[in-house]
């Protein structure tokens, strides 16, 4: 069932962490009652300590704060780091933690993915931004290209609802904050959520129907691209109707295998029109998109097999003219001015060693989702780690 668009809202575009970061931690300092963060990463570093100090004094002040970080992706967290904030009055919670095989993480799939805070139900972040110092441009030249978007009005509502349901086993009591409803702006958006139930292809859907209708431009910028058959095959079929469809990929990638798994798909787009562009600056770690003059998404969802099959996702859909202008600018500006052109000349080159490679992905991405089917159910397990946690271990020992 599609979650109903909703007018009235006001979304501002923040890119990189030097945008988001002093805007959500001033907003969870003015918080008043409920602060409502998820994440996929935080680190120990000083964006993270950052965070913790805001989410200390908001508890201390008496607001209610509950923080959800994924038990992959947040595994390294110190326990003194944890218990700082638990100390305090801060609710922390790990999604599905997992025991280490051998030294290794064990639970690499079906991961908690989405970047999502809300701040007394009236205002709202999503995006693809974890809180550490690498989405920071003083990182160095590994720092990461990455988006999210600053939302008000009554779209927070379903911001509110889908994080409430995420952390019902864990809120006691209840949240009884109630969402704004009030109109802020002018633009109609739309909160999807990717899950393993109901709504497992969502977000591919609001994709799919938007590529189908483009009549103009399309352009999308994904770290990690690797993407259904359906969604390759209407990228192909609005280039060949003269759509002038421009993707952005990774060129400076955090992980060599996610560049070469993409150029393996780069033949089967290029020959049928598709531009295809490479960032060279840093690693893209952006998932956004637009299609004509006013279809936009931002959020947390790549176009990978992770994604689109396993993780909890969020993306913010948005219809407005000026948001959707001022994606496509800066998108232009980052094909022309920091990445590369990929010509189907250049990647002919040795094509025959690839083509049987290509030959398999094909086969593979188009059985993918029954392939995602035989895999272990999805566990939605939170983890209430509890106050005067003090050493690494106690990360897989808190109380459910």
């Amino acid at each position: 069932m599609k979650r109903p668009w909703v007018d009235g809202n006001c979304v501002e575009l923040l890119i990189n962490g030097e945008a988001f970061y002093p805007r959500v931690f001033e907003a969870i300092g003015q918080a008043r009652e409920e602060v409502l963060l998820e994440t996929f990463i935080i680190f120990d570093d000083k964006v993270g300590q950052q965070l913790q100090r805001v989410l200390i004094d908001a508890a201390q002040r008496g607001v209610r704060v509950e923080v959800v970080a994924d038990g992959y992706g947040s595994a390294d967290l110190p326990g003194s780091f944890i218990a700082a904030m638990t100390d305090a009055g801060v609710s922390f919670h790990l999604f599905d933690p997992q025991p280490r095989l051998a030294g290794m993480r064990t639970n690499l799939f079906r991961r908690l993915h989405r970047k999502i805070v809300v701040i007394d139900g009236e205002r709202a972040f999503i995006g693809g931004i974890n809180y550490s110092a690498d989405h920071l441009g003083d990182f160095g030249p590994m720092a990461k290209q990455d988006y999210a978007v600053e939302v008000t009005g009554p779209v927070v509502a379903q911001v509110h609802a889908v994080s409430r349901r995420l952390m019902s086993p864990v809120l006691e009591p209840p949240s009884e904050v109630r969402p704004v409803t009030a109109p802020t702006g002018d633009i109609t958006a739309v909160l999807v959520e990717r899950d393993n139930g109901q709504r497992s292809n969502a977000i591919e859907a609001y994709y799919l129907e938007a590529l189908r209708n483009a009549r103009r431009r399309v352009v999308v910028a994904n770290a990690y691209f690797f993407p259904g058959y359906r969604l390759l095959r209407e990228l192909r079929n609005a280039a060949r109707r003269g759509v002038e469809v421009s993707l952005i990929m990774q060129g400076q990638p955090d992980m060599r295998w996610v560049r070469a798994l993409s150029r393996l798909l780069y033949n089967y787009l290029l020959r049928d029109g598709v531009r295809i562009h490479e960032y060279c600056e840093r690693p893209l770690h952006g998932k956004v998109a637009l299609v004509d003059d006013e279809w936009s998404t931002v959020g947390s969802s790549n176009l990978d097999p992770l994604s689109l099959a396993f993780n909890l996702e969020a993306n913010l859909f948005i219809r407005d003219r000026r948001f959707n202008q001022q994606l496509h600018q800066h998108l232009t500006s980052l094909a022309n001015e920091q990445c590369k052109p990929v010509t189907l000349e250049r990647m002919v080159r040795g094509y025959w060693w690839r083509a049987p490679l290509i030959f398999l992905c094909f086969h593979v991405i188009r059985q993918f989702p029954r392939i995602a089917g035989w895999l272990p159910a999805h566990r939605k397990r939170l983890k209430s780690l509890q106050p005067e946690v003090e050493t690494q271990g106690d990360l897989h020992e808190g109380n459910t």
